[in-house]
């Protein structure tokens, strides 16, 4: 791996050292006035691609950096003025190209009217925003927006629909600057078509805090906006798809827009069998009823520590077998010119049959372990989200923000479950057999409100949030089972579980700022938070077809934690830099109680120093670090404090901790990026330490049977870092960009075994290549590599540290042939590697179609499509616990074939928008 990193630094510094030449001017206009934001390109002579770019600066000059030798045409251009060209031929030695002063002349008719000429040059900086001409980038006809992304320099976009932008995350994507589907990037970039887009923006938007007080306090967004085609601004449009396959495969979806002046309104939908979502991961967590409830399906991590283990490897490919249908609608409307309104709403269904088995070696200071188990699992879940948002802009002063969201679930599992534990030598010890039939149904609602003023005083705000959400969740669950020990009789279940739970939270928060004069300020907040939680678990035993209540596992319990914060910061910006520090002060309450039972109620009281800081330093537009400092408290949940036991499971027991403390967290992190508009050249860095103290982690326990009892308590600290590098090259002469990133990742924490503190240390080592070449409108290549190594130690006598490598391969090529006909495949090759274990699989994945255009316009399409041509059908998941080892076999889809009919609408509402008014010429 590392001999792959220094081979592509070095290459990359080869292709550097190449680029000697520079090229220098002033622009002014036709009175010798510097002309400021002047747009200056570099272009091939021959086929007028893009080399370089770069905008003048206050004084009207520009420089073009690290140009290779040859001939070039640059061209220079500014609204209302004509486009000037000229060819230049680089010297024999390296030195600046001097142009000395340009001036531009106005750009008239024949009546001697100065025109506003637009002419669409590819990319475009205007101070903070970096602008792409979509139209300058092509790509297939009825291609979603996610493919014109792919073809803009220093944008990445990740197998699983994620954007990246000169390194960055993109976590905002708006539609001529309105939200769409809420605030999923992966909505609008999946279903939006390519065609109807006009230009892709790229800035760092600033927090809705700062843009109210005219603030700055640091905090940037990265952000797209899609600035639609002014024919689309004012149309209906969109695209269908339906495609049948073999072994009964069939997918579907379409997405119709209409917009107006002033409103949007989008509606989409899908249906698949091929495991496909529709939605991002906040619209599916919100569909699954949360986090928890979806780890409890066993299929998808995301807990990182703890008992729940480390998922080596969590790449885009779903396991399982899913069909899902979903749909949504979106709407965005400006009422007058002081108020928008925008909401949507989301439905999903999806029914997921999972097949697995468990491989687990587990550590004991007693000896080794070894766990198996096989077994499936049909869930089902039905769910509704609405979401609405009311920002009122009472006058120059005054404000009013309204958002509210409801969502609600339904769910239903069957599974099943076959395990069985030995011990290191192959001594029988414990088996279980069990069935599980549950069904279950939840409702969020969270309402919230903010009111902001501002002062005559420039600098003097204040604001006022509210919040307020309940969430209802009711189970019911059939279980049977039969579970078997080496040293006592045999132990048959045959139960009904109720559990019900019942939350509400609401908080109020007041915001001020306080100038102090020359760009000082002072920032004061006040926080009070309730939040109450209420757990109703009943347990049946069912003797001879009656219901006999279970009053060791039976239990009701209460908790609530409220707390009151207070705190100060003060801030200094500057054009370069700003800085805040300040204290807050929490005094927290934490109590718990068991309602059917006298005299156990558990309260406790802390008080807490929650300092923060951040710092920003902007060494230019396109450079900058960002450092930030804070602390706060992780109070535990119901469950963890619920101090009866959890025996659905009687060989994993879990029991609350009533006298648990909250952690106590600290986190610092660093960001630096950097990118070279001219030269296309892209860097960022990220760094993150979490260090917690009072950090709550399971403590595990086994008796004699090697039943196991999982219970939380508070140790000494955790810790959790990490470092993410990333560098974008272009290699023009090549046509293609070449992509580096490296990352290290560390946990370290302390995990009980049979009362002995053991601490677990956690690694990640991994790096990655990519290559990317684009041929014109004939031929695109992505090829990527990447390679993680991952080490666990145990400081415990005995156990076996353990290594994992992990490579994935991947390559995609697109094929552009005469007659609108297209060619696309690709092949991933996934290794997965243990050494300690002797385990290695590997899994190559290729899929591969072939399309047409056809119908006027090119609006329709016919592909046929080959997906897992080598007929891999199994997944792997590999885990790393405190005291265990895992790698986990899943069913997958299996392959087969598709025809997919596509056809794209475009339809005008008004024939005479767009005619009369400013002339416009292209």
């Amino acid at each position: 791996m590392k001999k792959l990193l220094l081979f592509a630094f070095l290459l990359v510094g080869q292709v550097a050292l190449a680029q000697k030449f520079s090229i220098k001017g002033r622009v002014l206009d036709e009175k010798d006035s510097p002309l400021p934001s002047t747009t200056v390109l570099l272009l091939h002579p021959k086929d007028s691609t893009l080399v370089s770019f770069t905008s003048s600066d206050a004084q009207g000059a520009f420089e073009l950096k690290n140009i290779n030798k040859g001939t070039y045409l640059l061209k220079i251009s500014f609204v209302s003025y004509r486009s000037l060209y000229q060819t230049i031929e680089t010297p024999e030695m390296p030195g600046p190209v001097e142009m000395g002063l340009i001036r531009m002349k106005p750009a008239t008719n024949a009546l001697g009217e100065v025109l506003v000429k637009g002419e669409q040059d590819p990319v475009t900086i205007k101070k903070d925003t970096l602008e792409f001409n979509a139209g300058s980038f092509k790509t297939q006809p009825n291609a979603a927006v996610e493919e014109l992304l792919k073809k803009l320099p220093g944008v990445q976009v990740e197998t699983d629909g994620s954007v990246s932008v000169q390194g960055e995350k993109v976590k905002r994507v708006t539609v001529d600057g309105k939200e769409f589907f809420g605030k999923d990037p992966k909505i609008a970039t999946k279903n939006l078509p390519a065609d109807a887009v006009n230009k892709v923006q790229v800035y760092d938007k600033k927090s809705d805090q700062a843009d109210f007080s005219g603030i700055d306090d640091g905090q940037r967004t990265k952000t797209i906006n899609l600035e639609l085609k002014e024919d689309r601004k004012n149309s209906m449009f969109g695209n269908a798809m339906a495609g049948a396959g073999t072994n009964s495969r069939f997918q579907s979806k379409f997405n119709l827009n209409r917009f107006q002046k002033g409103k949007q309104f989008s509606v989409l939908g899908m249906g698949n069998n091929v495991n496909t979502q529709g939605f991002g991961i906040d619209e599916y967590l919100a569909f699954s009823g949360g986090m928890q409830q979806m780890a409890s399906g066993g299929r998808f991590r995301i807990e990182i520590g703890g008992n729940s283990g480390i998922p080596l490897n969590n790449g885009g490919r779903t396991n399982g077998l899913m069909r899902t249908y979903g749909g949504g609608l979106n709407f965005a409307q400006s009422v007058g010119k002081n108020t928008e309104v925008n909401g949507n709403y989301f439905f999903n269904h999806l029914n997921h049959d999972v097949r697995s088995t468990i491989d687990r070696d587990e550590v004991r200071p007693t000896g080794p372990l070894e766990y198996t188990q096989s077994g499936s699992q049909e869930n089902t879940n039905t769910n509704h989200r609405l979401n609405l948002a009311i920002d009122h802009k009472i006058d120059s002063a005054n404000s009013v923000k309204f958002t509210t969201s409801l969502v609600m679930n339904q769910t239903e599992g069957l599974g099943n479950s076959l395990s069985e534990t030995r011990t290191g030598e192959g001594q029988f010890q414990n088996r279980s057999d069990s069935k599980s039939n549950a069904t279950g149904q939840g409702q969020i609602l969270d309402a919230s409100l903010l009111l902001r003023h501002k002062f005559p005083k420039k600098g003097r705000t204040l604001s006022f949030t509210t919040q307020a959400s309940l969430n209802n969740n009711d189970n019911e669950n059939r279980l049977t089972g039969v579970n078997e020990y080496a040293s006592q009789p045999r132990q048959e279940i045959n139960q009904f579980r109720v559990n019900e739970t019942n939350s509400y939270n609401y908080s109020g928060t007041l915001n001020a700022t306080e100038p102090l004069g020359n760009r000082r300020y002072l920032e004061a907040t006040y926080l009070f938070n309730q939040n109450h939680n209420a757990s109703d678990q009943q347990v049946y035993d069912l003797q001879e077809g009656e219901r006999v209540l279970n009053q060791s596992q039976s239990n009701r319990y209460n908790s609530d934690f409220r707390y009151h914060r207070a705190g100060v910061n003060f801030r200094i910006n500057r054009d370069a830099f700003s800085f805040a520090i300040g204290p807050a002060f929490q005094r927290s309450e934490l109590v718990g109680y068991v309602r059917q039972k006298e005299n156990m109620p558990v309260r406790k009281t802390f008080t807490n120093v929650l300092p923060t800081a951040r710092f920003n330093y902007e060494f230019s537009n396109n450079r900058r670090v960002e450092v930030d400092y804070e602390t706060s408290i992780q109070e535990p949940s119901v469950r963890q404090l619920q101090p009866l036991p959890d025996s659905s499971n009687l060989l994993n027991v879990y029991v609350g901790n009533p006298g648990l403390r909250p952690a106590y967290q600290h986190q610092v992190r660093v960001n630096f990026s950097m990118f070279n508009p001219t030269s296309m050249i892209s860097f960022f860095a990220f760094g993150f330490l979490d260090y917690t103290t009072d950090a709550i982690t399971n403590s595990v326990r086994y008796d004699q049977n090697l039943v196991r009892t999982t219970q939380p308590v508070n140790v000494k600290y955790s810790r959790m870092s990490n470092l993410n590098l990333s560098l974008g090259y272009p290699l023009r002469k090549l046509k293609s960009r070449l992509n580096v990133g490296a990352s290290v990742q560390e946990q370290q924490g302390i995990n009980l075994i049979d009362e002995i503190a053991t601490t677990v240390d956690n690694r990640t080592y991994s790096g990655n290549l990519r290559y990317e070449y684009r041929l014109d409108q004939k031929f695109d290549l992505s090829l990527r590599s990447e390679l993680s190594l991952q080490t666990t130690d145990y400081n415990a006598e005995g156990s076996q540290n353990q290594r994992f490598v992990n490579q994935t391969y991947s390559g995609e090529t697109n094929v552009y042939l005469p007659h609108q006909f297209y060619l696309t495949s690709t092949l991933e090759y996934l290794v997965y590697h243990n050494p300690q274990l002797g385990f290695r699989q590997n899994i190559p994945l290729l899929n591969a179609s072939i399309a047409k255009q056809f119908l006027k316009n090119n609006s329709g399409e016919l592909r046929l499509t080959a997906v897992n041509l080598l007929d891999q059908n199994l997944g792997i998941t590999q885990t790393i616990g405190p005291n265990y080892v895992q790698t986990e076999t899943l069913n997958s889809l299996g392959r087969y074939f598709m025809l997919q009919f596509t056809y794209s609408l475009n339809k005008h509402l008004n024939p005479m928008a767009g005619r009369g008014g400013i002339r416009i010429v292209r």
